[in-house]
């Protein structure tokens, strides 16, 4: 039971991307940020957006890599490195093409389903062995147009369903950081 150090949130930096399917990572982030009133900061060295706080008893910091979503990985590792984070204690949010909006999934590994901030974050770590958080933004039904529709905006219905997804996973968040995360997967892929 490894309590969570660093949760990084994806997304591509810019106003054209804030509110893409993409970019749920950052949403994610932002909200928790709000609920615990920690404000991000600009941090050149981990080439992105850094917030650190006390979040149920647990020493914790949150990232939004500004370097777009397929370098992701550096922003991770320089700072995972800096602050001798392992893996474990990892918890990275992105979307994920293979559920359906509404869903949000807790995980330990596995590949990166071809999302390109995974595949890059995985070869800065060398492992594929940290946590994710899933929120499902459903499959275009081609694989030739995954690249537009992750980076345009769903439709409003897909989007209540996301904001939804996104409210229940951040309703188990404090089980996550604790490193509860057994608890927090029931809870979560139950509802």
């Amino acid at each position: 039971m490894t309590a969570i150090r660093l949760i990084v949130g994806l997304g591509n930096p810019g106003r054209e991307y804030e509110s893409t399917r993409h970019n749920v990572g950052f949403r994610w982030a932002d909200e928790l940020a709000r609920e615990h009133k920690l404000s991000f900061n600009s941090e050149a060295k981990f080439h992105g957006l850094t917030a650190r706080g006390s979040l149920h008893g647990h020493e914790l910091w949150l990232l939004k890599p500004q370097t777009f979503m397929n370098v992701s990985g550096r922003a991770v590792g320089s700072l995972a490195q800096f602050y001798k984070i392992t893996p474990a204690e990892m918890l990275v949010v992105h979307d994920e093409l293979d559920l359906p909006p509404g869903v949000a999934r807790l995980k330990m590994g596995g590949g990166h389903g071809g999302h390109n901030g995974l595949k890059d974050i995985i070869a800065h770590l060398g492992t594929k062995d940290f946590w994710r958080l899933r929120v499902g933004i459903g499959h275009p039904g081609e694989r030739n147009e995954v690249s537009n529709y992750v980076l345009n905006q769903a439709r409003r219905e897909e989007s209540e369903l996301i904001d939804d997804a996104i409210r229940r996973s951040l309703a188990v968040a404090n089980l996550v950081i604790e490193g509860k995360t057994e608890a927090a997967m029931l809870k979560l892929h139950s509802a």
